[in-house]
């Protein structure tokens, strides 16, 4: 995935009828409106340091007029008491007053988990406002009911919350309920571990999520007379796709279109399957897929102990220094005529059309790094890449990313396929043996540049 060179909407602030201010954004300039309802915590500035979540947000930027807000007590609005549930009156007051502020008469509404709840509140009660309602992941009711059977028990839900508020701030586990299939890049884990933190405190996480077991809107969704579509993943593990279904189910009208997928969170997983489901059913169309497969090197180059480093150095010194090595980084690409595809914080993804040129490149990286005091590592390897409008996938480059994981200190990594192609070229070799990738089926030969 490519990542685009942005600039950070300005946050600008709404006040509600009992003064809260909330925080909000408007990307874009589509021809509709379309709000952002979030789940239950939200960062509207830091989001745009996740490439997914930046991702996200410009694909739906680009068919409307986007606009986005921290509900009260979570991100950048205002603060709630840790122990002060706001109700869902207020929380629909605050989506309101945003409307309000940005000059929004009508708007179509898209709402994520128990955003999906206030935005179907607000349909209903707004129809005149409302020009038409997408859900995801959402829910009508979580807690059981004798007439309920779908929800959970009260032990459930209270102990979720209590593990919740007891991990809140640690480093994001594999495979975790949030982002099962997403987790299992350690970059998104950490980007996800710091964009929670700046959220919300634990104990004003676990009273957001403990306000959203109370909120029931069964009887709300009868009276939507909006055009309404419901999204839900088939393997959701935290809200059973069963709570999809029902709530699609007692919407008059509404479209139901399950997705393939088990990452909980709205901007993890397929994406753009998602975002193309939303922007069919506003628009009326479906963005053709601008999809070319070529043979590429891919590099991926990461400092060593950069966490270490901005810590013992401060974060003006730290960011200075990150300047300087991007800098150098780019340089290179430019002289070796490699593409940049996207920046990781401390690392870069990187493609070429020639392996030798990409080795070369690596090396004169790692050289340069070296004199501004910085270690790096690299990993190459080549093969078919996909490479679209929103940047490069396929294979290759999740074998290059494993590949780099391997690498030492200084070692620019390569895989056998990138040795084969550069056969006769002068670059010289030492074998670093075998090993499994994970996630890639097989065993793969690693060699470490010598002599480029």
């Amino acid at each position: 995935m490519r990542q685009e060179r942005v600039t950070v909407p300005e946050t600008r602030y709404a006040k509600t009828s009992d003064g809260v201010h909330i925080a909000y954004q408007v990307i874009g300039d589509g021809p509709f409106d379309l709000v952002e309802v979030g789940g239950f915590v939200s960062h509207l500035e830091f989001a745009w340091e996740g490439v997914e979540y930046a991702h996200y947000l410009r694909r739906l930027a680009g068919f409307a007029r986007l606009i986005t807000f921290d509900k009260r007590g979570t991100g950048m609005s205002d603060p709630v008491p840790v122990h002060a549930l706001p109700s869902l009156e207020q929380r629909m007051d605050d989506f309101r007053a945003v409307l309000d502020a940005v000059g929004s008469e009508r708007a179509a509404l898209f709402g994520e988990s128990d955003g999906g709840q206030m935005a179907a509140l607000f349909a209903a009660t707004y129809p005149e406002r409302t020009q038409a309602l997408v859900t995801y992941g959402s829910y009508a009711r979580l807690r059981s009911a004798p007439d309920f059977p779908l929800g959970q028990s009260d032990d459930f839900l209270e102990a979720f919350a209590i593990d919740m508020e007891d991990a809140w701030g640690d480093e994001i586990a594999e495979g975790s309920v949030w982002a099962v299939n997403a987790t299992r890049d350690p970059r998104f884990r950490d980007w996800l571990g710091r964009w929670t933190r700046n959220c919300s405190s634990p104990g004003a996480a676990a009273t957001m999520l403990r306000m959203s077991y109370d909120i029931d809107v069964r009887e709300v969704l009868p009276a939507i007379r909006v055009p309404t579509l419901v999204l839900h993943r088939v393997d959701d593990p935290l809200i059973p796709v069963d709570h999809g279904r029902y709530f699609a189910a007692h919407i008059p009208g509404a479209k139901y279109v399950e997705l393939p997928g088990d990452d909980r969170l709205v901007f993890a997983g397929d994406v753009d399957r998602l975002v193309d489901e939303i922007e069919e059913f506003l628009t009326g169309t479906r963005p053709e897929p601008e999809i070319d497969r070529v043979l590429r090197t891919v590099l991926f180059t990461d400092i060593v102990k950069s966490t270490e480093r901005a810590v013992s150095m401060g974060d003006r010194r730290w960011h200075e220094l990150l300047d300087a090595h991007d800098a150098v980084v780019r340089r290179e690409l430019e002289h070796f005529r490699g593409q940049e595809v996207q920046t990781t914080g401390d690392g870069f993804l990187a493609c070429f059309d020639g392996p030798a040129r990409a080795i070369r490149c690596a090396r004169a990286i790692s050289d340069r790094s070296r004199t501004i005091g910085l270690e790096i590592r690299a990993g190459l390897h080549s093969g078919e890449c996909e490479t679209r409008s929103d940047g490069l996938a396929g294979v290759a480059v999740h074998i290059a990313a494993r590949v780099a994981a391997l690498a030492q200190a200084g070692e620019v990594l390569c895989s056998r396929t990138v040795t084969d192609l550069v056969a006769g070229s002068g670059i010289g070799f030492a074998d670093r043996g075998v090993h499994s990738l994970k996630g890639v089926p097989g065993t793969w030969q690693t060699f470490a540049v010598e002599q480029a």
